[in-house]
């Protein structure tokens, strides 16, 4: 039985879940996620993205997830993933995290 984490298949190929709009419930339990720890953020290789760095690192979670929900185009969202602790999360799950009751930072986005 494999564990794989690969996540960007759910989470980026529609056009339809995009980080600006509302996520499904996500394939796996993010309670208890740590928004503390170093993250990784791998960006989608597409044309929109050429002036883009493909690679970012940022010193918490919660700082990588509201850079990917406030500040990226939708256009290099799809297949766009976070990674912590080795740990792949999709664009969906990051939508998830920055709603959730236990993000850290102030948004920018209200909840609807």
């Amino acid at each position: 039985m494999s564990h794989a984490t690969k996540t960007d298949d759910v989470a980026g190929n529609s056009a339809g879940n995009l980080a600006g709009e509302r996520p499904r419930q996500p394939t796996r339990d993010l309670t208890g996620f740590d928004y503390n720890n170093p993250a990784e953020l791998f960006l989608s290789r597409s044309r929109a993205s050429k002036s883009r760095p493909k690679y970012k690192r940022f010193d918490t979670a919660a700082e990588a997830v509201r850079f990917v929900v406030e500040e990226l185009p939708p256009a290099v969202l799809p297949g766009t993933y976070l990674l912590v602790e080795e740990v792949r999360f999709g664009v969906e799950e990051m939508r998830y995290l920055y709603e959730s009751a236990g993000f850290p930072l102030s948004r920018a986005i209200e909840k609807a």
